[in-house]
């Protein structure tokens, strides 16, 4: 018995030495130099609830100002189980986003995007994918294929709200993106299949950036659900149209290499998963930051009294009482919204609280006395955007301090709201559109937002209230008056 005793001591004992040996590599990770200060909390666990916790979107997240204020502009942590460095110095987020060129992210996004996937692989791989997106999203794509359909889609939800009396904003630009990719990526639908498509992005789940275990019935679980059943549907489509002969998109039939006599690049797999991953990005970014700026120009109305005076005479320079009936958009006229462009850019700035440069390090870097070692993840927040020496009264919103600037600029030292380097959101002409086409159909009716519309941040976007507005009918602006 005293024997037995004694055997279970040393094993226990022998798991204890263990257990301290690991949560000691575990706060102490090795490194050829010395390390960024920092604290790595519990193994596997992390920093990541305390990283995850619900903010003022209007500010940098309360984990990112209280380390930087205990450890300087660069520290080390670990989140969602990975190692990594998060820096709030600019010099260093634009020098690692040129660079390195894989996206970083942790195992819940990875394995929604697929190991494969076109978006986080090589620079060089991903070569071909980015330049037929350019071709859809870029600006001369938006001017010559989809600026049209974006208003008519823009116009038409915001008619079906006026008549209901109000929208989400959120839901709304969603299913404006949706259909509008939808058209330009796979062509003409039949309408089931569209039906199915959407209501598949409906049951997404909200919070699906969060803790990478995939456990029946938590987020990450029902995102895997949801992007199997989204990606069936999607290839069930595609395969479809090639065996009938069907007209593909324009941007699947360039993917294929099937214009101008092309060959096929990559796999049929290959494509739809990138696909996915165009809508999903585009589904959750676009909608939150636009809802955003609405609750902004809500709360500020001076700004909202300049845009209607900006949006009355885009209609008004129409040559035609039929174009001023439409109110329909060109590209013209989405470059002569200065005072629109002004608004984004602001909203852009204030609302960046989330990294926009995220890297896997593919090699290490020396940062003064530090070694960032190759392998960890790189965040980088954009501190530059509430940098008093940058912007005066940075957490003011305030639109007129984009006069006389550069508005076609979607990166510089001081602003980086796209990120920066070879993973530049191919996507923010495209954004910066659909933003101006909501506000120029919005500023036609008299509406308003609820002054307690919450906008929080927990890493993406959250209106735990929802992003509703009051819009009706006969309360649009009278356009015909001279």
């Amino acid at each position: 018995m005293v024997e037995v005793c004694e055997l279970w001591t040393v094993i226990l004992s022998l798991i204890v030495v263990k257990l301290c040996h690991w949560i000691y590599q575990w706060n102490n990770p090795k490194c050829k130099g010395k390390l960024p200060p920092g604290s790595m909390g519990f193994p596997i666990i992390g920093k990541t609830f305390e990283f995850m916790k619900p903010h003022d979107a209007i500010q940098l997240p309360t984990f990112v100002k209280e380390k930087a204020k205990r450890y300087g502009p660069v520290f080390r942590t670990s989140l969602f189980g990975a190692k990594v460095i998060i820096s709030t110095d600019s010099g260093l987020n634009i020098e690692m986003a040129k660079t390195n060129h894989v996206p970083g992210m942790p195992k819940s996004l990875a394995r929604l995007f697929g190991e494969n996937n076109l978006f986080v692989q090589s620079k060089e791989s991903h070569k071909h994918v980015r330049s037929v997106t350019t071709q859809l999203l870029g600006s001369q794509g938006l001017k010559l294929r989809m600026m049209q359909d974006i208003d008519i889609l823009t116009r038409t939800h915001m008619e079906v709200g006026a008549r209901n009396g109000g929208l989400d904003v959120k839901e709304t630009v969603s299913k404006i993106l949706i259909e509008c990719l939808a058209k330009k990526v796979m062509g003409e639908m039949e309408p089931e299949a569209a039906k199915e498509l959407t209501l598949c992005w409906s049951h997404f789940p909200k919070g699906w950036f969060r803790i990478s275990w995939n456990i029946p019935g938590n987020g990450v679980y029902r995102m895997m659900k949801a992007k199997k059943e989204m990606i069936k549907i999607l290839k069930k489509l595609v395969l479809k149209k090639r065996a009938s002969g069907e007209e593909l998109g324009e941007f699947f039939k360039t993917l294929f290499g099937e214009m101008e006599g092309g060959e096929e690049k990559i796999s049929v797999e290959s494509a739809i998963e990138f696909i996915f991953v165009l809508f999903l990005i585009a589904n959750e970014a676009t909608p939150s930051v636009l809802a955003a700026t609405v609750k902004l120009i809500s709360d500020n109305p001076k700004v909202m009294q300049e845009l209607k005076r900006e949006h009355e005479r885009v209609v008004q320079d129409k040559n035609h009482e039929e174009e001023k009936k439409k109110a329909s958009l060109t590209w013209e006229d989405y470059k002569l919204m200065t005072f629109t462009q002004m608004v984004i850019n602001e909203s852009l700035r204030i609302t960046s609280t989330s990294p926009t440069v995220l890297r896997i390090i593919d090699h290490e870097f020396q940062f003064g006395d530090y070694t960032i070692p190759a392998g960890w993840i790189f965040m980088g927040f954009p501190s530059v955007h509430f940098s008093p020496e940058k912007y005066d009264n940075p957490l003011a919103f305030n639109p007129w301090r984009w006069k006389e600037k550069d508005l076609t600029a979607i990166v510089s030292k001081t602003f980086i709201p796209f990120g920066a380097g070879s993973r530049l959101c191919l996507g923010a002409d495209f954004a910066k559109v659909v933003m101006a086409s909501f506000i120029h159909h919005l500023c036609r009716y008299r509406w308003s937002m609820k002054t307690e519309t919450k906008i929080l941040r927990r890493f993406t976007l959250m209106f735990p209230g929802g992003s509703d507005i009051q819009i009706s009918e006969d309360t649009e602006v009278d356009n015909s008056a001279e």
